[in-house]
């Protein structure tokens, strides 16, 4: 391999400020939805107290998947020792940070308290998923960024690896933490599986590659640097695989749902009766986010273009918004069994209890999502242009 050499984002001034000013108003209108959120109460948005995760957990859980997903190009060149991946490898960790950042603010702005961030973090109950994840968060962020700087400063690379492979380590146990937020669940019919964990971590494979290849390509075009065929090639083949997986663990996981009596109602919700649910999982979650992108990286027809590539990388990340959505809010909304086998009765009114919760998502649960992926995307805009994250290029001679 020859030498790479890095440099910062050199595109053109003029367009540079247009993307800064396009992505600060998708910022804005997040903060402003948050503040209008704070403000008002929680009643404008479609939560209840049978939702109390809308739309923008949906957004903030993919983020932070994406966040621990988009660090593997890095792990991949210093940990298993892939050395055509290593100059990919900063804006790998780049992105880990912003996104991870982009995914906990949302998180904290939805709290409907965010001033009482502190209780949280000082009055921690370890017997709560949520008290652990505190300390892998704002630990996998302290890592990465000794990862980046043990990349960037040269009198540090000789500690590389062993600090890549404590990122790996705590990426993995990230992920694994997310999704056993749900899986650890076991009141909930929708939740309450093991397989979510290494499901989440398959997950997060797929969404961080497919959102580091969107911004690799976009960058690389606006500023005429060169990406080598083979490179591509090897990072949709990489992308493809994991999309298997997915499919794999999704086909694994409702096997398993349907294998135990218990669980045939809330099967039948999310595949056949769910309403927009069940439309979101075979469109959204199915169709969208992995049938299609298979289809388009590895047809014959599509698979030689760029263009095809960055539409499945695009498609991915709507499918997985798509999978939060059904997994967190249609979890929610089939509401717990308190009593198998008896009718629920609401004493005072004398009618039956609605067996699945309404839940409508409002325009300010929305903004503030969007809100959330902004900030992820203004802190890389700006971190690839005033600090060398990019190589000058990864043509095929250079990184083979």
């Amino acid at each position: 391999m020859q030498k790479i050499d890095y440099r910062e984002w050199g595109v053109d001034t003029l367009f540079y400020w247009k993307l800064l000013i396009g992505l600060g108003i998708i910022v804005a209108l997040g903060g402003l939805s948050a503040l209008y959120m704070e403000h008002e109460g929680h009643w404008v948005t479609g939560m209840t107290n049978l939702v109390v995760w809308g739309t923008p957990h949906m957004f903030a859980v993919f983020l932070v998947v994406a966040a621990s997903g988009a660090l593997n190009i890095a792990s991949i060149g210093s940990v298993f020792g892939k050395k055509e991946y290593k100059p990919l490898a900063r804006l790998s960790g780049l992105l880990a940070i912003t996104l991870l950042v982009g995914g906990l603010l949302v998180l904290v702005l939805d709290l409907g308290r965010p001033d009482r961030l502190l209780v949280a973090l000082f009055n921690n109950n370890f017997k709560s998923i949520f008290a652990w994840n505190i300390y892998l968060y704002s630990g996998f962020m302290v890592i990465v960024a000794a990862y980046l700087f043990t990349m960037m400063e040269r009198k540090a690379n000789f500690i590389s690896r062993p600090v890549g492979i404590l990122a790996f380590t705590w990426r993995l146990i990230l992920t694994t933490g997310t999704g056993s937020i749900f899986g650890f669940m076991v009141s909930r019919q929708a939740f309450d599986s093991a397989i979510l964990a290494p499901m989440f971590i398959v997950m997060s494979f797929a969404y961080g590659l497919a959102i580091y290849l969107l911004v690799l390509m976009f960058t690389f075009a606006q500023d005429n640097r060169v990406i080598g065929d083979n490179l591509i090639k090897r990072l949709k083949n990489l992308l493809g695989l994991f999309i298997l997986g997915m499919l794999f663990f999704t086909a694994v996981y409702h096997l398993t749902k349907l294998y135990g009596t218990k669980y045939h109602g809330v099967e039948y919700f999310f595949l056949v009766d769910g309403g927009i649910y069940t439309l979101t999982f075979w469109l959204g979650h199915i169709l969208v986010g992995m049938l299609l992108p298979l289809a388009l990286m590895f047809c014959p027809r599509f698979s030689p273009s760029r263009m095809a590539l960055a539409i499945a990388c695009g498609l991915v990340v709507i499918g997985g918004l798509a999978t939060m959505y059904t997994i967190i809010i249609g979890g929610q909304v089939y509401q717990l069994e308190m009593f198998p086998g008896m009718t629920v009765i609401n004493e005072g009114y004398g009618t039956e209890v609605a067996k699945y919760a309404k839940y409508c998502p409002t325009v300010p649960e929305f903004l503030l999502g969007i809100g959330g992926m902004g900030v992820a995307l203004l802190a890389t805009t700006i971190g690839i242009r005033v600090l060398k994250f990019l190589p000058e290029t990864l043509a095929d001679e250079s990184v083979s």
